[in-house]
C-alpha cells in the first residue's frame, strides 16, 4: 500500500571513522555522546567529512476527536490558536529556530479550521481533525495513506532545496493519548506505563484519560485480534493500527520520517509523540532506525520506555514535554558541534602533540 526504498546503512567505514575520532587531539571517548552522533551521521552520510546543510524543521498540525472524550486539558481550539501563533513567530519553537538558523515550516495536516495562505504554511489538510477513537476509527485507510504521502511529498521538497538533515515537531491537542495507544499496541508495554499527563492533567484527569483510552481499545479489541491473527508481520497491522488511533499530522510524520531515511537524510526525533510516529515508521520499514537522532528524553511519561524500545541514546533530558520540535531544534548546535570535531580539530599528528 505504500512504497520506500529504505537501506540499512552499511558500516564499511565504521573503522575508518573510529579511526579519525580516536586520533583527534583527546583521550578516547572523552567526547562522549558526541562521537557517537557524528559516527552515525558519518554512516548516514558514508564519508569521513560530513556536512549539515540547510536544516529545516517542520511542525505537522491535526486535531483529534479524541479530545472531545476528556484526555486533555485543553480544549481543541488551542490547535487552531497555536498554529496562529507558529505562524506569527511568538512560539517557542519560533524562537529555537532563530537562534539556530533552522527553516522553519508549519503543516496544516488536519486542523479543524481554515488558515489563510502564509508563507511558512504548508496547506495538507486530510481532514477538519480525526473522528474520535472512542467508538470509530480517526480515520479511513485510505486517509491514513493519504497522510502518510503527503508527509513524505514535503520531506522531499526540503531534500530538493538543499536540506540534508530535517526534524519533526507536532502540535495538535489530544495526540498524547493517540501516541500512547500507538506506543502500547507497537511494544506490548501495559496502557498505564504509556499514558501520561499531556497538558498538565492532574492525578484524576490522568485517570479519566487511561480509562477513555481502555475503553476505546476494549471497543476495537475484536477488529485488533483479527488484524493480529492475519498480518503477524508487515505493514498492514501497523497500518491498520495507525488508521484506527492515529491522527493526520501523525500520519504524515511517518511519511515524513520515511522519505528522509529513503532519501538519505538525518533525521531529528523530537519528543513522546514525534517517537510514536518514529515507532510506526519502524514497524513498517526496520531499517528507518539506521537514520535517526533521539533529541531528547521529554519528560511525558513513557517516552523512556519508548526510547529504550526503540534502542535510541537521547542526546538531551531536560525535561521538555512542549512538543513543536523543540527538542530538535536545541539539540541541533550539538550536531553542529559534533560534525565540527572532526572536521576541524587537529589530530595528534598534526598537532605534534604526543599520544598517550
Amino acid at each position: 500500500m505504500i512504497e520506500f526504498s529504505i537501506n540499512a546503512v552499511h558500516n564499511d567505514l565504521l573503522e575508518q571513522i573510529q579511526q579519525k575520532i580516536d586520533t583527534k587531539t583527546k583521550p578516547i571517548g572523552a567526547l562522549g555522546q558526541l562521537e557517537a552522533i557524528v559516527r552515525k551521521i558519518c554512516l548516514i552520510q558514508n564519508t569521513l567529512n560530513p556536512a549539515l546543510h540547510n536544516p529545516h524543521l517542520l511542525v505537522f498540525a491535526g486535531d483529534h476527536g479524541i479530545a472531545q472524550e476528556g484526555v486533555s486539558k485543553y480544549p481543541s481550539e488551542v490547535t487552531y490558536q497555536m498554529v496562529l501563533n507558529f505562524l506569527s513567530g511568538g512560539a517557542a519553537i519560533n524562537v529555537f529556530c532563530r537562534q539556530n538558523d533552522i527553516t522553519l515550516k508549519v503543516v496544516d495536516a488536519g486542523v479543524a479550521a481554515k488558515f489563510e495562505s502564509h508563507e511558512a504554511l504548508i496547506d495538507q489538510k486530510v481532514a477538519f481533525g480525526t473522528e474520535s477513537f472512542l467508538d470509530s476509527p480517526a480515520m479511513t485507510l485510505e486517509q491514513c495513506v493519504r497522510a502518510i504521502n503527503l508527509g513524505a511529498d514535503t520531506v522531499t521538497k526540503v531534500h530538493q532545496a538543499g536540506g540534508n538533515i530535517v526534524g519533526l515537531g507536532e502540535m495538535g491537542i489530544g495526540n498524547t493519548a493517540s501516541a500512547a495507544v500507538l506506543m502500547h499496541l507497537i511494544t506490548k508495554v501495559d496502557l498505564s506505563v504509556c499514558v501520561g499527563r499531556g497538558t498538565g492533567l492532574d492525578d484524576e484527569g490522568l485517570q479519566k484519560k487511561i480509562e477513555v483510552l481502555q475503553a476505546a481499545l476494549d471497543f476495537h479489541q475484536a477488529h485488533l485480534e483479527d488484524i493480529e491473527t492475519q498480518y503477524e508481520e508487515g505493514q498492514a497491522q501497523a497500518l491498520w493500527i495507525l488508521s484506527t488511533f492515529g491522527g493526520f499530522e501523525i500520519a504524515q510524520m511517518v511519511g515524513a520520517f520515511l522519505k528522509a531515511a529513503e532519501l538519505g537524510m538525518i533525521i531529528m526525533v523530537d519528543g513522546f509523540i514525534a517517537s510514536s510516529a518514529f515507532l510506526v515508521a519502524q514497524a513498517l520499514y526496520p531499517d528507518i532506525k539506521d537514520y535517526g537522532v533521539f533529541c531528547h528524553q521529554s519528560d511525558e511519561r513513557g517516552h523512556a520506555v519508548m526510547l529504550k524500545f526503540l534502542d535510541g541514546q537521547p542526546v538531551l533530558n531536560l525535561g521538555l514535554r512542549l512538543g513543536e520540535g523543540t527538542g530538535a531544534a536545541l539539540a541541533y548546535p550539538l550536531l553542529q558541534a559534533a560534525v565540527g570535531f572532526l572536521n576541524e580539530m587537529a589530530s595528534f599528528e598534526s598537532a605534534g602533540v604526543s599520544k598517550g
